[in-house]
């Protein structure tokens, strides 16, 4: 038989195991579905959640996954690959199983795509780094270089010269004409140095960043480097439920209210599923409204149906 439950999370990151929490607390029979790719999986730390920075992402998520048990959430290693409504939702995993729900909360996240140039995946996370939110205190005063994968790398040069006063910005594939006047005179005041130029590659010694190698084959000597990559939302259990969409420059992202809940009833979202800039932090805070209002929102629901009868 089809088990059934009250809810579903799709997501075991942190909005999803935090939904599930407030869940289960609530009383609501509730099953977390966890793909097990965390976007922070490469990063060693987690910072600016109060009394948890610094904490390495797996140990947080370990105690998670500890604290939702201790409610009778149950959460299964999986993948869901199909989602279909039909009053309540029918939610099917990778494994074969379907499972029924009355809401669902999608936190799934995104996939960053890191520019093609040699050495930056592998160490993406360690000295290869995005946001200097996040890592910016612990490389502080050592000499920046940041990568342009678009003009609006500028942001991100300014940005990072809060951390370091040693920051060059590697241009790549942007042409110096494509930046305005008003980003070369900033760039200027910040004391960040443009470098025209294509990447070839990261000179590394000793599993250590040391420079930023030039196709024309100059050396940069850089023990931090910073890149934007490309934001790719996982938003295609919304897409196949007819959740509505909007554009931004970091990707389509769904249409939700201050609760998360989408624009298809029964279903909210979470997390990295609703923006490029989600935290951890606000991750957990995303999780805990949506949840929230879904306690609220299946109260109503027995309510009314116990009235009407």
């Amino acid at each position: 038989m089809t088990e059934k439950y009250a809810v579903v999370v799709v997501g075991g990151g942190a909005a999803g195991l935090s939904a599930a929490l407030v869940l289960g607390r609530a009383r609501h029979r509730t099953l977390v579905v966890d793909a097990g790719e965390p976007r922070n999986a490469p990063a060693a730390h987690m910072q600016g959640y109060l009394s948890r920075d610094g904490m390495p992402p797996a140990e947080f998520l370990a105690a998670g996954r500890e604290e939702i048990a201790r409610y009778g959430v149950e959460l299964v290693r999986e993948r869901v690959v199909e989602v279909a409504k039909d009053g309540d939702f029918t939610v099917v995993l990778a494994g074969g199983q379907s499972v029924r729900a009355r809401r669902l909360v999608v936190a799934t996240g995104l996939r960053d795509e890191l520019p093609a140039v040699p050495g930056v995946a592998e160490r993406f996370g360690r000295d290869v780094l995005h946001c200097p939110f996040c890592h910016g205190w612990e490389v502080r005063d050592q000499p920046f270089g940041v990568l342009a994968t678009s003009p609006a790398g500028v942001h991100q040069a300014l940005m990072v010269s809060q951390w370091s006063k040693d920051v060059r910005f590697f241009l790549h594939t942007v042409a110096e004409e494509e930046l305005s006047d008003d980003d070369l005179r900033r760039l200027a005041a910040a004391g960040v140095d443009v470098v025209p130029g294509e990447v070839a590659g990261l000179v590394v010694e000793d599993d250590r960043l040391t420079g930023v190698r030039l196709a024309d084959g100059s050396v940069h000597g850089r023990s931090v480097l910073f890149t934007a990559p490309r934001p790719v939302p996982q938003t295609g259990l919304l897409e196949r439920l007819g959740a509505e969409l909007h554009e931004t420059p970091f990707g389509a992202y769904p249409v939700v209210d201050a609760t998360g809940l989408t624009t298809v009833p029964g279903v909210w979202a979470a997390g990295n599923a609703i923006g490029f800039s989600e935290q951890v932090v606000h991750a957990a805070s995303g999780g805990y409204r949506a949840a929230s209002a879904i306690v609220g929102d299946l109260l109503m629901t027995d309510l009314d149906a116990a009235v009407r009868a």
